[in-house]
């Protein structure tokens, strides 16, 4: 099935705190019950008096923080405050709970845990410690953004887990056989276009569209892991590959807000987070990259995800695409499958 950019748009997800590494083991206590709440949706058991000080600002700021390459300000989490004393029944099953308590009888330093499924399946707790204020208050401080990436990288990988299971075979099977790759995105990825080293697909979404695109090119030197040259290559085949609705009218790069390497299956990834619009027409919104080195085929891999969606928030149609990025596999990976295999 073929579309054209215009077509498809009409027709229609680190920096980690310490933590323990067998967060995702299951050490379930609940008796089959499973997490209640929403993405991306927080409760934070501390005290009033401690939420109301400037450890709950600093608490406040670092999970309200805006996300970062929208077009709008938008909070990272939805949060909700309750105290120790009425944290019971169903408070208890929500499946992100960070638990502050400060006692300076019982800890000497800040210290930060978490455990898995304490209450019920599929839940993240944390627990933020400290003998006194100032040194919670120091410590989140020193550490900001890394308790909101921490539950953010949760959420992807739950949602990244549903789409290995449950995918678009359709786009899966034709970036296995045009890339070599494999790549999960939501099964109601239907509608594509699939020219030279370039490929997109999309959801054809009345609210919230969502895209989609992959492709290649050589490997020459360490400069391809720049933001600046991957934004050049980005404009270069968005104005041949995706034209607008109007005559030479094309998608573009209108800033790319942030580049950020990480390790990513024990390799080395740039990830590109900026905002797109599309020239001689009113398109745009935010989107999201992941750039990796090929080393058996000498290629850069870019698998990205961007969204169009005028009429709502962004954050999480943007963060359920980057939970799809996250399930790319290239050669080399140790959980690559050889084609025919």
């Amino acid at each position: 099935m073929k579309a054209t950019f215009f077509t498809l748009l009409t027709g229609l997800v680190l920096v980690l705190l310490p933590c323990s590494c067998d967060f995702f083991s299951s050490t379930a206590k609940s008796a089959g019950m499973n997490a209640t709440g929403i993405a991306y949706e927080i409760i934070v058991v501390a005290t009033p008096e401690v939420w109301a000080d400037s450890v709950g600002e600093e608490l406040k700021g670092e999970l309200l923080m805006e996300v970062p390459g929208l077009p709008q300000d938008e909070p990272s989490m939805r949060v909700m405050h309750v105290a120790p004393a009425d944290f019971s029944g169903m408070l208890t099953y929500v499946r992100n709970i960070l638990i502050v308590e400060i006692n300076e009888a019982q800890y000497s330093k800040v210290t930060f845990r978490t455990e898995n499924n304490r209450w019920a399946n599929g839940q993240a707790v944390v627990y933020l410690t400290s003998p006194n204020r100032e040194m919670l208050r120091s410590y989140i401080a020193e550490n900001h953004g890394a308790l909101v990436n921490y539950y953010t990288q949760i959420e992807m990988d739950r949602l990244a887990k549903v789409y290995k299971k449950t995918y678009s075979s359709l786009v899966y099977n034709k970036l296995k056989e045009k890339f070599d790759i494999e790549l999960n995105v939501p099964e109601d990825f239907k509608s594509y276009k699939d020219t030279a080293n370039f490929f997109w697909a999309t959801n054809g979404a009345t609210t919230g569209q969502t895209y989609i695109a992959v492709y290649t090119f050589p490997y020459i030197s360490s400069m391809a892991f720049t933001g600046d040259y991957l934004i050049e290559v980005r404009d270069s085949l968005m104005r041949r590959y995706v034209p607008g609705s109007l005559p030479g009218s094309y998608m573009r790069t209108t800033e790319y807000v942030t580049y950020t390497p990480i390790t990513f299956k024990g390799k080395y990834c740039g990830v590109l987070r900026g905002l797109w619009d599309t020239y001689g027409d009113k398109m745009g919104g935010p989107f999201v990259s992941y750039a990796r080195l090929d080393e058996q085929n000498n290629r850069v891999i870019v698998a990205e995800g961007f969204v169009y969606a005028p009429e709502t928030d962004k954050r999480n149609f943007i963060r359920r695409i980057e939970a799809a990025l996250q399930t790319i596999v290239i050669p080399g990976d140790s959980d690559f499958k050889e084609t025919g295999a």
